[in-house]
């Protein structure tokens, strides 16, 4: 006989992990399933920064241009492996036809929907753990080097206005006395006074599922195979047996795809974008917020353990191994942007998965007669917008209905 729950989440990321400690408040049974221990994924390397100005999708129509470059150049910011091609050419021509201007409103609309509550969403459950210390709400900044950089960091900001999102223009010298470590050659940037940071992302999921522990989930560390629904719920076959549950949770990011197919019957053209950080352990009192640099395109944000260098996008899928020269390519990337060079010593590569559909929009939505409940495809925003969908799943499982805004993140867009 398979063992039985109520619910069943498959995925122990920072989205598994806060739907289930949302769900187990709701007086829910809660058993929460996945290979690797709570946090190990894309979850424990992200670069940490609540990113609420990203309201625009991850690519735009410039995307053509940059082909042969992403082609060519295994360094580079954004990198399509040549082997994978085939499989990702799909997804592109999916993500192009999303940027015609119906589509890509809908996708601005849906992705500043869910930032703009994920900061008060964030509030409330950190309060909730008694943990609000492990967010810094400072703000954060990008900034640009050359003088030519300044009319498209304008447009943006424009474009940020637009979608109101709070935005205020920093001088090199109104940076630098924020950041005094930074280097005179920064012109200026934009600071955007509504986004912070995680002091340690791989802490908040670990403190996350300590309550939600104390609330009852059980967490089992189990490779889930397969799954089928029936009268009674779902069933899942794992490599440690059958587990039954009236509802089934997929929140396992880039990995969704194949079970969500399996219980729904529905192809989903979720693919994951590579990402790599370099940490740097001796790098503490460079910074006091996540900086973004346009020109070199990446992100470098203060923690708990150092200084986290993070950013480039790489197609490859999920089977190629990691190249950590991507990793420490960041380090190289920095020079210059300090009044110092930043320390090496110590430093450690990572590489994870995100999980990214055409569109740049999550699945967030309750299938199969309430039976299936879904939560993947966040991109970038997965730890931004964790806290806000866990919400948001909460009512799903209880057969509420959500807001008209709803619509953008149902399954059956595709």
């Amino acid at each position: 006989m398979p063992e039985r729950t109520e619910i069943a989440v498959v995925g122990a990321g920072i989205i598994g992990v806060a739907c289930a400690l949302q769900l187990a408040r709701q007086g829910r049974q809660m058993v929460v399933i996945d290979l690797q221990a709570p946090g190990m994924g894309a979850s424990y390397g992200n670069a940490g920064h609540l990113a609420t100005e990203q309201v625009f999708p991850i690519a735009d129509a410039s995307i053509l241009k940059r082909l042969p470059g992403m082609l060519m150049d295994p360094m580079g910011p954004l990198r399509l492996d040549w082997q994978y091609l085939p499989r990702a050419l799909p997804w592109f021509i999916r993500l192009l036809l999303n940027l015609r201007p119906a589509r890509y409103r809908r996708t601005v609309a849906g992705i500043r929907a869910l930032n703009e509550a994920s900061l008060a969403a964030w509030q409330r459950l950190l309060h909730s753990i008694d943990r609000a210390q492990l967010l810094r709400e400072d703000g954060s900044l990008l900034v640009f080097e050359r003088p030519e950089s300044r009319a498209a960091l304008e447009a943006v900001q424009e474009r940020m206005r637009q979608q109101q999102v709070p935005v205020t223009f920093w001088t090199g010298d109104a940076i630098r006395q924020a950041a005094p470590q930074l280097s005179d050659a920064i012109l200026g940037g934009l600071f955007f006074p509504s986004t912070g940071h995680f002091l340690d992302p791989y802490q908040v999921v670990c403190e996350l599922v300590e309550a939600a522990k104390a609330a009852g989930v059980q967490f089992l560390q189990r490779q889930v195979l397969d799954g089928r629904t029936d009268d009674q719920g779902v069933t899942l076959s794992t490599d440690q047996g059958p587990l039954a549950a009236r509802q089934v949770l997929i929140a396992c990011g880039a990995h969704s795809a194949r079970l969500t197919a399996a219980l729904t019957g529905k192809t989903v053209p979720l693919d994951t974008e590579r990402g790599y950080h370099l940490m740097l352990p001796h790098e503490h009192q460079r910074l006091p917020f996540a900086v973004t640099s346009v020109e070199r395109k990446f992100i470098m944000t203060p923690m708990t353990g150092g200084l986290r260098l993070a950013g480039t996008v790489e197609f490859a899928g999920l089977e190629r191994p990691a190249n950590m020269q991507r990793a420490w390519q960041l380090h190289r990337l920095s020079k210059g942007l300090f009044r110092q060079d930043l320390s090496q010593e110590g430093a450690t590569p990572w590489m994870g998965f995100r999980p990214s559909l055409p569109d740049s929009l999550p699945v967030i939505d309750r299938v199969c007669d309430g039976k299936v409940l879904l939560a993947f495809g966040h991109q970038h925003l997965g730890l931004t917008q964790a806290a806000v969908t866990a919400e948001m799943v909460g009512r799903l499982a209880s057969g509420d209905q959500l807001q008209s805004g709803f619509a953008p993140y149902r399954l059956d867009r595709f």
